[in-house]
């Protein structure tokens, strides 16, 4: 069998066109455009491609957005000041601190520094504590996005077993949750591994859902899946390839090529789960712009 591909970038461009309208739509009726906040301390020429990648999205759904740099060497205090004064301002709708951090800069504690009304990332401890107790929430973008996929494909989740590779806070833990919620998307029976996690091939070879978020190329090989499973590569490294102009080429954490062949659906990298991160992302600033998920007191 050849696994059916999961094309992310197909159903973000769907995901975009319709939030362009809804967009739009809200600015007829009288109320001002969403503006989202990044915040990006340093240089790092990855976060610079992301954040060019958002302010892309943003620019095509007719969202507003621009972005305060801040130098490597900010104090935490110089960083969490220039946060209360977005949180302050009735202008922005939504803030995303870029990560990673410096090493001197405490992630957490600049994440819960922002406005959970306005953490469009879903990653405030007040978000992912109402998305455990399934309450209305601003969800973390990449499990959103996955979840968007099983429904435009028709994947089912209920009742499957859910084997989800990564504990990050930003991922695999957010993804664990969703999957195992009793709501009507989730209801599957989810086992979540780690760097820490013995045989791993004995959880993974019975997942009829296998989300990878590990970080760690080709950590999945064919003989690691069973036959017909769904395998969701959330993976996105560079691996040295001569053969291209840059010197590199993108691959997930799953070995693509041969898993495609065992698989029922998967997903490529790229052009899978990151397209679907980004949507994700606009969908929460317009929510935020509407305060669809924390309405005014």
């Amino acid at each position: 069998m050849s696994a059916k591909i999961i094309d992310g970038k197909k159903v973000a461009d769907i995901t975009m066109n319709l939030l362009k309208e809804d967009v739009e739509n809200w600015v007829k009726a009288g109320f001002r455009r969403p503006f989202l906040k990044v915040v990006q301390v340093g240089n790092d020429p990855a976060s610079t491609t992301y954040i060019g990648a958002k302010t892309r999205a943003c620019q095509r759904v007719g969202i507003d957005t621009d972005t305060a740099h801040l130098p490597d060497t900010v104090s935490a205090k110089e960083l969490k000041e220039a946060i209360k004064s977005f949180n302050e301002d009735p202008t922005v709708d939504g803030i995303l601190v870029q990560l990673p951090l410096p090493s001197h800069l405490s992630a957490h504690d600049v994440i819960e520094s922002i406005d959970h009304k306005k953490d469009v990332d879903g990653f405030h401890p007040m978000n992912v504590g109402r998305l455990t107790v399934d309450q209305p929430t601003f969800k973390s973008c990449t499990p959103a996005g996955i979840f968007e996929l099983f429904n435009y494909y028709s994947i089912p989740v209920k009742s499957k077993h859910a084997v989800v590779v990564g504990a990050s806070n930003i991922v695999g833990s957010p993804m664990a949750i969703m999957l195992s919620r009793e709501n009507a998307s989730g209801k599957a029976t989810t086992t979540i591994c780690h760097k820490f996690t013995k045989d791993l091939t004995s959880h993974t070879i019975s997942a009829d859902i296998l989300v990878v978020a590990a970080g760690q190329p080709n950590l999945i090989k064919a003989e690691m899946i069973k036959e017909g499973a769904v395998v969701i590569d959330v993976g996105i490294n560079r691996v040295a390839d001569e053969t291209t102009d840059k010197g590199y080429k993108l691959v997930g954490d799953c070995d693509y090529d041969a898993i495609k062949q065992k698989a029922s659906w998967i997903t490529p990298v790229p052009g899978g789960v990151g397209p679907m991160t980004v949507a994700m992302l606009m969908k929460n600033t317009l929510l935020a712009a509407k305060k669809s998920i924390y309405p005014l007191d």
